[in-house]
């Protein structure tokens, strides 16, 4: 008699979603996947070959990592229960563009793809990284209908992570070291937190090596970073794979990290109905908590620019 085998139903306690499967996407779910935390990766893209094709790549190297259920679809209903959708389809930078010209056409896309998600998901954490991410975080926020702390954006994540790393080649130590946050827009209005940055408790300015000039050095090199690479390679994708795929480890880990984010403001420092990136609590919930960094005259008017940059475009 042959054997019969049974396969039983398969159930996901924390599943997560990727809307669109470019370059961006791609590198999120392999980071997810390599990170093995996921029970299931939803793969969504408007080409159904393209999430198929990925899909299979990935599960071809299943032997090396932990089992990690990958599904394939071009249908928004797949992401049906998902703990966190992520969101990184829309039209990707080009070459001699800033993040803001995107806006028209993401939107856009937006007003399709918000929607849909939030019928499917009614309870998921949205975590939006198409840019300009934060004009799409409010739009999000707004489409959706999900209480603010739902909605989120990558924001400066990856730009402190940049400034941290140019940071510490000039300190000469590890950038897990070097506390300091890039704030405002993601894109040409950002700015370094300079007066509250320090190591060890130390202000970054008094260290050794370290000077205003070094730290502006230090802070062109990370806004400059996004437009070097995609000269040379024509897009960005392995480091924001990585700073999601850390979004995602934290809110299932509820860990109660503080990040730098892009929430919707209220009365922060004066600024209402924009989203732009301040430090934030992220844990299970989402965003728990919005910290008030202290700021000095300056970095309150660098701030007040991002602002006043991003509302035109809202």
């Amino acid at each position: 008699m042959s054997k019969v085998c049974t396969i039983p139903a398969f159930s996901s306690d924390f599943k997560v979603s990727v809307i669109g499967c470019g370059n961006v996407g791609a590198a999120a779910a392999y980071a997810m996947l390599i990170d093995g935390t996921p029970a299931e990766v939803v793969l969504v893209d408007r080409k159904i070959e393209k999430a198929q094709a990925l899909a299979l790549d990935f599960e071809h190297s299943m032997a090396f990592y932990d089992n990690t259920k990958v599904t394939a679809s071009d249908d928004y209903a797949a992401c049906a229960d998902s703990s966190i959708i992520v969101i990184t389809a829309g039209a990707r930078q080009k070459e001699g563009e800033t993040r803001l010209d995107l806006v028209a056409k993401n939107k856009a896309i937006f007003a399709e793809i918000i929607p849909a998600l939030a019928k499917a998901a009614p309870n998921s954490i949205l975590v939006i990284v198409s840019n300009p991410v934060d004009v799409l975080t409010y739009e999000a926020v707004k489409l959706s209908g999900f209480p603010e702390n739902r909605v989120f954006g990558t924001g400066t994540m990856l730009d402190t992570a940049r400034f941290k790393f140019h940071l510490s080649e000039k300190l000469c130590m590890s950038p897990h070291s070097v506390n300091a946050f890039i704030l405002g827009e993601h894109g040409d209005t950002s700015f370094p937190a300079l007066s509250s940055a320090n190591v060890a408790g130390v202000p970054l300015l008094e260290m050794e090596h370290m000077c205003e000039g070094d730290a502006e050095t230090c802070y062109s090199d990370t806004r400059n970073a996004a437009y070097d690479i995609i000269k040379g390679m024509g897009y960005t994708c392995y480091s924001i794979g990585i700073v999601i795929r850390e979004i995602m480890s934290h809110i299932y880990h509820h860990s109660k990290v503080v990040l730098p984010l892009s929430v919707v403001l209220h009365d922060y420092y004066g600024h209402s109905d924009v989203a732009l990136s301040v430090p934030c609590i992220l844990d299970s919930t989402g965003v728990a908590e919005q910290i008030k960094l202290p700021l000095n005259q300056k970095e309150q008017e660098q701030l007040s620019k991002s602002v006043e940059t991003l509302k035109s475009y809202l």
